[in-house]
């Protein structure tokens, strides 16, 4: 692919290291610390949702909150994305979302109004109720979050990929930006298409093709590889070359974006095929882009050329100790 050529490995690791999407994760360590948290705790934070064990398997528990200038850019977008993230995060753990709480702040009924929407449109499309929360409508400005309770039956965790897996980007490509690097594939998507598309990801986990992965969020590929990796305690090298951005969007800005359906998944060489294959069978894009591998370091490569975007063991990302601690 030739979109590579033009953007070397070296120029591609300084741009993300430095940019705001990918060190904006860098706060995490700080909230842990303060809190006392570790990949120990319960619930191991560092995960897309906490899991806790049943007698069935695992109750899922997650949370979203949104960026005020975000929020007042797009505030019916904003509820719709309180929903879909979530549902991702359930999704990414080999979950299933069962209900959704959130969180409204707002001057008043009117300004609070596009929020509910939105909450609402998503609510639909995507099957899952919403089944309370907190208003306020005295507030001096609007303010967004939301929490999503699911259940799993196996688990995909940032904290298991191994060396020698490929790194597989499964993503919908059939969208567009709506706003900052959100890049939108939900919106004209009729709902049974979005609930199977997420149920990939759980039949996946309990067919023992996948238990290492997370979804695509802020910090787009890289910073979201960054953080599987020092989760499980290991380096990922991306090849460079095998990521095929949307047409007109360059691969810089490929990297960093949220993309509404996206997962890295840790995949064993000989189920790749397989789990592209599920993805495939729903005009969904699935490619290995790299490898897993011993150490801490992720590199960035594109033919002989290869640079490092960052090293965990040196410099902490989330700061929360993996599960090789």
């Amino acid at each position: 692919m030739t979109h590579a050529l033009a953007c070397l490995p070296e120029q591609l690791a300084a741009e993300m290291r430095g940019h705001p999407a990918i060190r904006s994760k860098l706060a995490i360590a700080g909230a842990t610390r303060g809190l006392g948290l570790s990949a120990a705790s319960a619930g191991r934070p560092g995960d897309d949702a906490a899991a806790l064990p049943t007698a069935e398997g695992y109750d899922l528990i997650a949370g979203e909150g949104f960026i005020p200038a975000f929020v007042e850019d797009d505030p019916w977008f904003a509820g719709w994305c309180a929903v879909m993230v979530n549902l991702s995060d359930i999704a990414a753990m080999g979950g299933r979302a069962s209900a959704l709480v959130d969180q409204v702040w707002a001057p008043d009924a009117e300004a609070a109004a596009p929020l509910l929407k939105g909450l609402a449109d998503a609510s639909a499309a995507y099957g899952v109720p919403l089944v309370g929360g907190h208003t306020n409508f005295a507030a001096p400005a609007r303010g967004l979050a939301a929490s999503v309770f699911g259940k799993a039956r196996k688990l995909i965790t940032s904290f298991d990929a191994r060396p020698g897996e490929l790194l597989i980007a499964a993503i919908d490509p059939r969208g567009a930006y709506r706003n900052f690097d959100n890049f939108c594939a939900a919106l004209e998507a009729p709902p049974e298409r979005l609930r199977a598309d997420l149920e990939i990801l759980p039949t996946l986990a309990e067919a023992g093709l996948v238990r290492a992965g997370k979804d695509i969020s802020q910090g787009g590929i890289a910073g979201t590889a960054l953080m599987l990796a020092e989760c499980s305690g290991v380096g990922i090298d991306i090849d460079l070359a095998a990521i095929a951005p949307p047409p007109g969007v360059s691969l810089a800005r490929w990297m960093r974006s949220f993309p509404s359906y996206g997962f890295l998944l840790s995949v064993a060489p000989e189920a790749a095929n397989a789990v592209c294959a599920r993805f495939a069978a729903r005009s969904l894009e699935a490619r290995a882009i790299g490898r897993v591998t011993s150490g801490s370091a992720l590199t960035f490569r594109h033919g002989p050329q290869q640079a490092l975007f960052w090293d965990h063991a040196t410099t902490p990302y989330l700061g929360l100790g993996g599960s090789h601690a």
